[in-house]
């Protein structure tokens, strides 16, 4: 069966990125927007990484960043990918030579069709909330907005939590979904049992998913 695969971001403790490695989800992601709550420096970064177990992804997020920036994250950091959440080009993004995702803040009109052509390069298609402050503002956006066949891996994100993933995988279908403030006590601090909540709901989810196959948007 397919199995939804789970990104914990704005992670900014040590014990946080443990706790979100420890529930089973497979990548963690690290803020690097001056402007976020979220935000922490790359040697802060680097010392949460260090303290992950094996098979634990890397995702390093970015704002329309300084070229250094980025370049001074992969070389220390050394993230499996980067998350572009701005307004950067295919160009822009592809500059750096590393695996990448194109965030999308869903809104009506957005061709979300044309966005995967132009990132043809991008590993998937991080789809979020149109909020200000370029995500993590705890909020959802309608999921009938995502064509049937976007032609990329998507990654769901904007608003979800224990209580409405589940719901969201089976109208979405979603390669992985991405939560920060639906697993939060506060801004950047993490509860580690809401993240084991939000795991366990995304597994019994997949877990419904095989034994009624035919269900609406199984096929996504």
């Amino acid at each position: 069966m397919h199995r939804t695969r789970v990104k914990i971001c704005g992670i900014t403790r040590t014990e946080d990125a443990q706790a979100a490695a420890e529930a089973g989800a497979d990548a963690i992601g690290f803020v690097f927007y001056p402007r976020s709550p979220r935000a922490l420096s790359v040697e802060r970064a680097c010392e949460i990484a260090r303290r992950l177990p094996p098979f634990v992804g890397v995702v390093a997020l970015f704002v329309n960043p300084d070229p250094a920036l980025v370049h001074e994250v992969i070389g220390h950091l050394r993230p499996g990918l980067l998350q572009f959440h701005g307004d950067e080009t295919p160009e822009q993004c592809e500059a750096f030579g590393h695996p990448y995702l194109r965030a999308a803040r869903m809104r009506k009109g957005l061709d979300l069709l044309d966005l995967g052509v132009r990132h043809a390069h991008a590993r998937g298609l991080l789809l979020d909330a149109f909020v200000e402050g370029f995500g993590g503002g705890g909020e959802t956006f309608d999921w009938s907005l995502i064509p049937p066949d976007v032609g990329r891996p998507i990654v769901l994100s904007g608003g979800l939590h224990a209580g409405n993933v589940a719901q969201a995988i089976r109208c979405v279908r979603p390669w992985a979904v991405d939560v920060s403030s639906g697993v939060e006590r506060a801004k950047g601090v993490k509860d580690a049992a809401a993240i084991r909540d939000f795991v366990a709901a995304v597994r019994a989810a997949d877990a419904l998913a095989c034994a009624d196959p035919a269900r609406p948007g199984a096929a996504r």
